[in-house]
């Protein structure tokens, strides 16, 4: 009688535990489904970039602006929908993006200088610039992190767009740049996990990248 009594009430204090379990993992493995084929998207962005990069079929204009206009269909496809960001973010980004150009001004001095100058009109390269680094963002800590996240946890998610983010360069730039990259991108993403969104970290990227017109 005490053995019955005992599997009634186990049963009636987790009736969906089974479930709930079941659910949870259905959940899971459909954001792992979402993160799969975003990266499959990204991975096809990157890849029409370094054809056009050696084929030379584009300039440097053209070919950063439909980078970043295929990151945008990408992110949006990952689910992304902006919302207006908060101004904290926004400021945190700025303060986080100044500290990286403080950090590479120190890196150069005193026996590189200043460039001052580029090969590419100033205003539309800020436009593209503005761009690419915002929809790199998008995709990396927007979407992608969404469903890594919710498929493995922040931790993952943290790991692997920071991965990303310096593989996704290499085609371009070259291997050198992947230790840098990836610090840069722990930096972007713990902002990302501080603020709980590609805002932040956007600012920070799009400041970054916007100072290398001198850098």
């Amino acid at each position: 009688m005490l053995v019955s009594v005992r599997a009634m009430t186990a049963g009636s204090i987790h009736p969906m535990g089974g479930a709930g379990r079941r659910a949870a993992a259905a959940s899971r493995a459909a954001a792992a489904s979402r993160a799969l084929a975003t990266l499959v998207l990204l991975a096809a962005a990157v890849t029409l970039r370094w054809q056009i990069f050696t084929t030379q079929a584009l300039g440097g204009l053209a070919e950063g602006s439909l980078f970043g206009l295929s990151l945008l269909a990408v992110a949006w496809l990952g689910g992304i929908r902006p919302a207006a960001p908060r101004a904290a973010s926004l400021a945190a980004g700025a303060a986080a993006g100044g500290a990286l150009v403080a950090l590479s001004l120190l890196a150069r001095w005193p026996s590189q200088p200043l460039a001052l100058g580029h090969v590419a009109p100033f205003l539309p390269w800020i436009a593209v610039t503005v761009l690419v680094a915002t929809a790199e963002e998008l995709v990396l800590r927007g979407s992608l992190w969404r469903w890594t996240a919710e498929a493995g946890g922040d931790l993952v998610a943290l790991l692997a767009t920071s991965l990303l983010f310096a593989l996704i360069h290499v085609p371009v730039y070259g291997w050198s740049v992947v230790p840098l990259d990836l610090g840069v991108g722990l930096v972007f993403g713990g902002l990302r996990l501080w603020f709980g969104g590609p805002a932040a970290p956007a600012a920070a990227h799009v400041l970054a990248d916007l100072a290398t017109w001198w850098l």
